[in-house]
């Protein structure tokens, strides 16, 4: 039987990625309202409560409002914004993340999809203070680039309408400078840290495509770990994870420079830890697509995941 997707915000960015994504699939019946009735609550109560599944890629108020319209018990969600990340009764959607990850996300009848900025921290903090390497309570900093379509519409206009400042003077720019990112809650939550990370984003001149990274000064941790020992954490957490790959060490010595669009147009990720020994310093980085795995190719897993379906299809 072809499981009926209904998309509520199918016109932003994250939704017409997950639509790309899904437009070719045969197992899916892909339902999206028309221009003259997204914002009617009548429709949008019906095609809700119509779906087997339904994602929803909308400002986080919207997003509640969408929830709460939803009164068919046998309706599942995916939510891409912030509203439900660290909230009672809500999956956490990194199926990857923890050992019963997958199991809980093909269960659960509510799913949180990650921030892209999470994603990235998430896949190298998680495993570490996990396995003790990082304590709960360690002070951890985490900076990172992002290309300017994470910001959505609004970041996109500024950097690509000629008549932007953006658009004539920008190459990098720091943002939330205010140390109030959205995506710290889940972030200190999910990585289970006893105190926010200090979070340092910028976005630059380009339009997908992210590093994320955890600067670490190995001397300064309890158990003063060596490069190999991170790797090693890293490299198990993700043993036989079709979409997340540790590189190697000798891979990671050998190289001179990361690109930030290193896997753009990709749902994959790729962790990296590079160190200096004598130093006893260490930067761990995740490359990957802000709106891949970072969002649409995050949802459409999940999707998969929810539904029974191969993990990796249409991915």
């Amino acid at each position: 039987m072809t499981a009926k997707i209904f998309i509520d915000g199918a016109v932003g960015t994250t939704g017409l990625e997950i639509r790309e994504r899904l437009a070719a699939r045969g197992d899916l019946s892909v339902t999206a309202l028309p221009e003259e009735e997204r914002k009617d609550d009548a429709a949008r109560a019906r095609a809700l409560n119509a779906a087997d599944l339904v994602i929803l890629c909308l400002p986080d108020a919207a997003s509640r409002q969408a929830v709460a319209l939803i009164d068919n018990p046998k309706v599942r969600v995916i939510d891409a914004s912030t509203a439900f990340r660290v909230a009672e009764g809500w999956t956490y959607g990194f199926p990857e993340l923890e050992a019963d990850g997958h199991a809980k996300i093909a269960s659960s009848a509510r799913v949180a999809n990650p921030g892209c900025w999470a994603t990235g921290f998430l896949a190298l903090a998680r495993p570490l203070v996990r396995a003790g390497l990082v304590p709960a309570d360690f002070p951890v900093t985490v900076h990172g680039v992002s290309g300017y379509s994470g910001g959505g519409r609004s970041m996109i206009e500024e950097f690509e309408k000629p008549d932007s400042p953006v658009f004539v003077e920008t190459v990098q720019r720091a943002y939330a400078l205010g140390l109030g990112h959205k995506h710290i809650p889940e972030m200190q939550a999910r990585a289970g840290l006893a105190h926010p990370p200090l979070f340092a984003p910028t976005v630059a001149r380009f339009y997908r495509g992210m590093l994320v990274e955890i600067p670490l000064q190995l001397w300064a941790l309890p158990a003063k770990p060596r490069a190999r020992d991170l790797h090693a954490v890293l490299a198990d957490a993700y043993a036989g994870r079709p979409l997340v790959e540790v590189a190697g060490l000798d891979e990671a010595a050998s190289m001179k420079g990361l690109d930030a669009e290193l896997l753009a147009n990709s749902n994959r990720m790729k962790l990296f830890v590079f160190a200096n020994e004598a130093a006893g310093q260490a930067r761990l980085v995740a490359a990957l697509d802000n709106l891949g795995k970072g969002a649409g190719g995050a949802a459409v897993q999940n999707l998969n995941i929810m539904l029974g379906l191969p993990e990796t299809a249409g991915l």
